[in-house]
C-alpha cells in the first residue's frame, strides 16, 4: 500500500469566509489555524501547503472573556535600550482589532518558511465588509 504525499499546485484551495462576531479569541484562533495548514483535509501533508484561504469578518467583536482585556498584554522589542514595550489586550482591541487575532492565529502556525506562506493566505477585518467578493468566499461556521 502507498502512502498519498500531496505535491506543491496540486491542492485546491478555497476561500472560507468567518465571522469572528461573539467569538472567543483563542477558539476562533484554533479553528482557524488548522484549515490554514490544510488539516482539515484528507490529503493534508506536512511539507506541502494544502490549506484554504480565510478570510475573517468582525474582527473588532471578538470576545475575551474574565479579566483578559485588561489583565492580558502583549509585549514587543523595539531592539533599542530599554525599547521593551507593553500593549494591553484592550487597548490592542480599540487601535488594532484585526492585530489581536493575527497574532493569536501567528503564533498557532510552524515557526519555518512554510508558516510564513500560511499566514499569508489569513485575510483579517475589522467590519464586516471585505475586498475578496471577487473570489466568493463559503461560510464557514465555528
Amino acid at each position: 500500500m502507498k502512502t498519498y504525499m500531496a505535491k506543491t499546485g496540486q491542492v485546491e484551495q478555497k476561500w472560507l469566509l468567518i465571522d469572528a462576531e461573539g467569538a472567543a479569541l483563542g477558539r476562533l484562533a484554533a479553528a482557524v489555524a488548522p484549515i490554514l495548514m490544510g488539516k482539515n483535509k484528507p490529503q493534508y501533508t506536512p511539507h506541502v501547503d494544502t490549506g484554504d484561504y480565510v478570510v475573517v469578518v468582525n474582527a473588532d467583536k471578538v470576545k475575551l472573556s474574565g479579566n483578559k482585556l485588561q489583565q492580558k498584554y502583549y509585549d514587543y522589542y523595539t531592539r533599542y535600550p530599554g525599547g521593551h514595550k507593553y500593549v494591553s489586550y484592550e487597548e490592542l482591541l480599540e487601535k488594532k482589532p484585526e492585530m489581536l487575532v493575527e497574532l493569536a492565529v501567528r503564533r498557532m502556525l510552524p515557526k519555518n518558511k512554510l508558516g510564513r506562506a500560511m499566514f499569508k493566505k489569513l485575510k483579517i477585518y475589522s467590519g464586516a465588509e471585505h475586498d475578496h467578493v471577487a473570489q466568493q468566499p463559503e461560510k464557514f461556521e465555528l
